[in-house]
């Protein structure tokens, strides 16, 4: 049993607290508060080879180990959660198309996604259906060797970038519902295929997040994922088990920088003539969210590890669960350690604060995290323990 990242980990994390400190952080609160889109950041991901972490050597990424894949994005969401947006749902997509993608579609696009001289994102949220992804409505009907896809998706990060977007559709109405539902790569600029607006958000500033409408969209047969209908639900449920891991390392990359910020604070911060960090009631706050910090960390670690062999449900819906909610109560402690100021747009627990709920909601809620876990612990399928 080891708790230690290894020599070739450790020199990864180093590299990439490198880059986030001299390159995101001193740019992120005036980014983030203009909405300005981090086009530098993104051409840095680039040159470091970062959209590649999920795409195997073979066609030009870095295949990282998932402890590592974990890193990428606690340390950039240490920085900017927002921008790890950037690469979250294209490493997803990514690692769908590598996985599940037939060669031809793999040789078509993994090259070109591994660089970032492509990107892509996942469409599956529609209006109607978020948690409930059989509910969706999109379709898309066989004509010839053609589909034609109709339907409506939203709270799509990357769209104004994507391409292709694999959208999740219903190709067959049949029972039980995922049966019929399939993934299909829409390339951009394909007639019919419409970005919408920006939706405006709380927090998670730095990437797109927009409304995609497909009208009468017609693709070639070929661009469905596999090539095999009916798959689309247990490739894109896949996907989101890893997402999950980076969900929970982008929150305990929040957390981090809450606690940091506390702390620095709480050391400055004098009252009553002498630094609050004195006071017992500042200590025990630094504690616990110390505390829970490190249990987070751990638990996303040891899910990222459990899935380098195969399935991880419960282990991931543990730590996405468990880490985004430790995000939640960590910024609103950083912010009470820093009192009025932890109001102010000029210190960045603000920004933290807003940025935490995403993590509770995305890549499925923690109530249907908590499901999951339950229905495999039930089941005997959860592997809690050594």
């Amino acid at each position: 049993m080891d708790f230690e990242l290894n020599d070739e980990q450790r020199l990864f994390q180093r590299t990439l607290r490198e880059f986030v400190d001299s390159e995101i952080v001193p740019v992120a609160p005036e980014w983030e508060r203009t909405g300005r889109y981090p086009a530098e950041i993104v051409d840095r991901f680039r040159q470091l080879g970062l959209f590649g972490i999920t795409i195997p050597e073979e066609y030009g990424g870095l295949a990282l180990d998932r402890v590592s894949f974990a890193l990428v994005f606690e340390e950039i969401a240490r920085g900017w959660m927002g921008v790890a947006g950037v690469l979250g749902s294209h490493s997803l997509a990514a690692w769908m198309i590598a996985r599940y993608g037939t060669e031809e579609q793999r040789k078509a696009y993994l090259p070109d996604l591994a660089t970032g001289a492509r990107r892509t994102g996942i469409a599956l949220t529609e209006p109607g259906a978020g948690t409930d992804l059989q509910g969706i409505r999109t379709r898309a009907v066989r004509d010839g060797d053609h589909y034609v896809v109709n339907g409506t998706k939203t709270w799509i990060t990357n769209a104004r970038h994507a391409d292709p977007m694999p959208v999740l559709v219903k190709t067959s109405i049949t029972e039980p519902a995922h049966r019929g539902m399939s993934l299909i790569l829409v390339e951009a600029g394909t007639p019919g295929y419409t970005v919408g607006r920006d939706l405006p958000k709380l927090g998670y500033r730095g990437t797109e997040t927009c409304e995609v409408v497909l009208d009468d969209v017609r693709v070639p047969a070929s661009a469905l994922l596999g090539g095999t209908e009916g798959r689309g639900m247990q490739q894109a449920l896949s996907a989101l088990e890893l997402g999950r891991i980076n969900i929970a390392a982008r929150a305990v990359g929040v957390s981090q920088c809450a606690y940091d910020a506390a702390l620095a604070y709480s050391r400055e911060r004098h009252a009553f003539g002498r630094p609050i960090s004195d006071f017992q009631a500042i200590q025990l706050k630094l504690a616990d969210m110390a505390t829970e910090i490190q249990a987070a960390r751990l638990l996303t670690y040891w899910a990222a590890v459990r899935s380098e062999s195969g399935a991880v449900t419960a282990e991931a819906a543990m730590a996405k669960y468990f880490a985004s909610e430790v995000a939640l109560r960590t910024t609103m402690e950083a912010m009470r350690v820093h009192g009025g100021y932890g109001y102010s747009q000029e210190f960045v627990v603000e920004r933290l604060y807003r940025d935490a709920p995403l993590m509770a909601i995305g890549e499925g809620t923690n109530d249907v995290q908590r499901m999951v876990i339950a229905r495999s612990l039930v089941a005997g399928d959860s592997a809690v323990g050594w």
